[in-house]
């Protein structure tokens, strides 16, 4: 264990505020591509809504104070002149708020309150404190002052039209404390059993025993590995509502789901240092496996969406997480695993299979992950060579499970179905030069420019020489200063922010990376890798990336993104990186 320190620093712009397992953040980030002047308190029960709107005031003026904001993982702080107010986490669903010469509007985001919508505001007579309950998120949050003085107090049991909520300043000796919680229906009036110090120590001991459980490796050649795991811990929720393990969220901002595929390179990422964690993170959507096998597209604390899947990659992330995982899972487990497994892979083998067709099909680009992706452009419904390679990779780790648990003739059988369905898409979709995709109904056959296209180099040792050599060639192409286009820069469909259509994306480059290193093409993993762990520790985390600049890209707190920087990060320092201090300054 470390000795507690602040740890990175970072813009509240692009990562917000947050701590392991709470709900809520503090952030100026409202929505998608929506940024506030102030700070807010953003619940992601029920969606993401902003609920309580902070800011500083100058307490000589009650005017807003033009405050710098700056966040270490453990602390928050608007500063002012010799005047700041200071936020840190006491617990997943509580924070504690300190200040020094400047008090503290606490208002309700929004001014409308009808029957359904918006935020009620009182006082509490049982404890004085002030309360606002959110029909949005469905729950309260309580602001208890702890010293100082309540000043303006604003719309206490209004309805319609009004501003709600109260100024908190200093009093005679020129500081103030108060406590912010988010809760259901009632709990006993909140008492401060630390001081504020206490708060942020354990907070930031907290932060530094994850970070090194996590990424022990790290060094000044890793400079973006503590950063990226506070994205990966601060994410992490508490389980509530639909969401039945701890769950690391792809983001606190709008992104605030576990999508079926997202998850699987947290839990590669956690696996060595946060095993039981890494475990949930893989395990979560199957906790939502429909009665056809199928996983859903997303989860999230009020949803489980169906109307699309995404792809079967679990079976390759199992093999990986078990040999990341630091003790095997015992026979219960792997029975366990096994049986969700199997009936994930059945769905593609059944209703995911025309009659008489070898092979399975995507009903929507959405179901492959890369939703607009140019392969899909001919048609939807398509045969994919992607598609099958994961297949066939699942269909390996099923072999190796069954045998695993002395099911011989199971594994026989999986085994044989990976050789012919492998067979089949070299025969039907490989034209010796690249990999076509196929109308489901129509038949007919194209090709694109599209990264997608490529991505059967997740074989590695499976595929046949010859295919992964030519498959590498026409990977390097992809490749710009920053990493792999997702569409060739020279395509006449290529766009800076077009998603999947050029973007630079996590996922496509550690599932690439991993496949020409496991085909033999360590020279070009090797390059992949490095431009990406650059591109990371120049732009941050961000959902994706301009692949001819490396500006981040919508969502700037992306957790499979940091997850994936974690995992070529250290593999290329136990590769034998060079030599540095044993922790990053």
């Amino acid at each position: 264990m470390t000795a507690a320190r602040p740890g990175p620093a970072f813009s509240l712009h692009d990562i917000p505020f947050s701590t392991h397992g709470s709900w809520f953040d503090v952030s100026p980030v409202l929505a998608q591509g929506t940024y506030a002047e102030d700070l807010h308190l953003v619940s992601h029960q029920n969606g993401m809504h902003a609920v309580l709107r902070l800011v500083p005031l100058d307490p000589a003026t009650g005017d807003r104070a033009d405050t710098l904001v700056t966040a270490t993982p453990s602390l928050l702080s608007w500063t002012h002149g010799s005047g700041r107010v200071d936020l840190a986490y006491a617990s997943p669903d509580t924070v504690r708020l300190r200040g020094t010469g400047l008090a503290l509007r606490v208002t309700a985001a929004e001014r409308t309150l009808t029957p359904f919508t918006g935020t009620y505001f009182f006082r509490d007579p049982a404890d004085g404190a002030y309360v606002f309950t959110s029909y949005e998120t469905g729950r309260r949050y309580r602001v208890t002052v702890l010293s100082g003085v309540v000043d303006d107090v604003l719309g206490s049991q209004a309805l319609g039209e009004a501003d709600r909520g109260l100024t908190i300043t200093t009093d005679t000796d020129g500081t103030w404390e108060a406590a912010v919680e988010e809760f259901d229906s009632a709990r006993r009036p909140h008492r401060a059993r630390t001081t504020f110090g206490e708060v942020v120590a354990a907070a930031e001991q907290a932060f530094a025993d994850f970070a090194d459980a996590v990424a022990p490796w790290r060094t000044a050649h890793t400079p973006a590995a503590e950063l990226a795991v506070y994205v990966l811990w601060s994410a992490t929720v508490d389980p509530a509502g639909l969401v039945t393990r701890p769950a690391v969220l792809m983001s606190k901002h709008w992104m605030d789901k576990v999508w079926s595929w997202d998850h699987c390179f947290n839990a590669l990422a956690l696996a060595p240092g946060a095993p039981a964690l890494a475990w949930d993170q893989f395990s979560l959507p199957f906790d939502h496996q429909d009665d056809s096998g199928g996983l859903p597209d997303s989860v999230t604390h009020s949803e489980v969406l169906h109307n699309f899947v995404k792809p079967p990659i679990h079976g390759w992330t199992l093999a990986h997480l078990r040999r990341r995982l630091p003790e095997p899972l015992d026979h219960a487990e792997l029975a366990d695993v096994y049986d969700r497994l199997r009936r994930w892979t059945d769905f593609w083998l059944t209703v995911r299979r025309a009659p008489d067709a070898a092979l399975p099909h995507y009903q929507h680009g959405n179901d492959s992950g890369w939703d607009n992706a140019t392969t899909f452009d001919p048609e939807r419904v398509v045969v994919t060579a992607d598609l099958t390679a994961f297949l066939v990779l699942q269909l390996h780790e099923l072999a190796a499970l069954a045998t695993e648990l002395g099911r011989d003739d199971d594994a026989r059988g999986w085994t044989r179905t990976a050789r012919t369905t492998q067979a089949a898409l070299l025969d039907e979709l490989w034209t010796g030069e690249w990999f076509v995709a196929r109308g489901a109904d129509s038949g007919d056959t194209w090709g694109s420019s599209s990264l997608l296209d490529l991505m059967p180099i997740a074989l590695g040792e499976h595929l046949p020489e010859n295919v992964a050599k030519t498959l590498a060639t026409r990977i390097e192409a992809h490749l710009t200063p920053y990493g792999l286009a997702t569409e060739l820069p020279t395509s006449p469909h290529y766009r800076p922010d077009g998603y999947w259509r050029g973007p630079i994306w996590a996922p496509a480059t550690v599932l690439v990376e991993d496949g020409l290193r496991r085909a033999g093409h360590h020279r070009l993993a090797d390059e992949i890798s490095t431009r990406f762990r650059r591109l990371c520790e120049t732009h941050g985390f961000a959902e994706n990336f301009d692949a001819l600049t490396g500006t981040g890209l919508r969502d700037r707190a992306y957790t499979w993104t940091a997850a994936a920087y974690l995992l070529l990060a250290e593999a290329h320092a136990l590769r034998g990186a060079p030599s540095g201090p044993e922790r990053a300054g």
